[in-house]
């Protein structure tokens, strides 16, 4: 069999990941130089989708072309992997889901807005990504949960955090402080969000891990 090797940590943890398809190595978010090492030992298709961003180096462009050269397939969505993605499809790396769809139609551009900290035992995400927080409260604005202002002058204050802090705790609290939400106000914008939000970047995962898995089939890899 063909090796696969997939990075993926907290968008869709690996024994999530390991249930829609079993046929991959999984590894921890990838940083420069993971992608090249999968190579060289053996992976022939490869998915991005957490990364490494801000601690150490980010896996580049670069690396990824030369992979690309070699005739691998990379395939991209959630996070790193939707960045990188939208920047090298048109050299033949396979992006995949929503955020990737907004990367490539430049309705974001910075990595700070799917970055974010987790647990490293657990994976678990300790922040909410940026991008996440703009698509559930434009999803807000429109169930007319609140006001089309509101979810602007909410976003904002996401916006001026630094990535570890976003939580949307944090973010009504400053909302309160500002005057720009009572704390009952606040209250049910956290209730609404804690039932009804959408993780755009584990949906775009699960759809990573399902476009390597049909692949794989129709090149018979597994």
């Amino acid at each position: 069999m063909e090796k696969i090797t997939i990075f993926t940590g907290p968008s869709l943890h690996p024994r999530k990941a390991r249930e829609i398809f079993d046929k991959a190595i999984y590894m921890p978010p990838i940083k420069r130089g993971d992608a090249t090492k999968a190579f060289e030992e053996g992976a022939r298709i490869i998915g991005i989708i957490d990364g490494i961003f801000f601690k150490e180096v980010a896996v580049s462009p670069r690396e990824l072309l030369a992979l690309l050269d070699k005739g691998i397939i990379l395939v991209g969505g959630s996070s790193m992997g939707a960045l990188r993605a939208a920047e090298l499809d048109v050299y033949g790396m396979i992006g995949v889901g929503h955020v990737y769809e907004m990367y490539k139609k430049e309705e974001i551009n910075s990595d700070d807005e799917v970055a974010l900290i987790f647990a490293p035992d657990t994976l678990k995400p300790l922040s909410e990504p940026l991008v996440n927080i703009r698509y559930n409260l434009k999803a807000l604005a429109e169930s007319n949960v609140i006001d089309s202002d509101t979810a602007e002058d909410l976003l904002k204050i996401a916006q001026g955090l630094y990535y570890p802090l976003r939580t949307y705790e944090r973010i009504i609290g400053l909302a309160i402080n500002k005057g720009l939400l009572t704390k009952e106000e606040g209250n049910m914008i956290l209730d609404s969000v804690s039932r009804h939000r959408t993780d755009l970047k584990r949906l775009d995962a699960i759809k990573v891990i399902e476009k390597i898995k049909e692949i794989a089939t129709q090149q018979n890899l597994i």
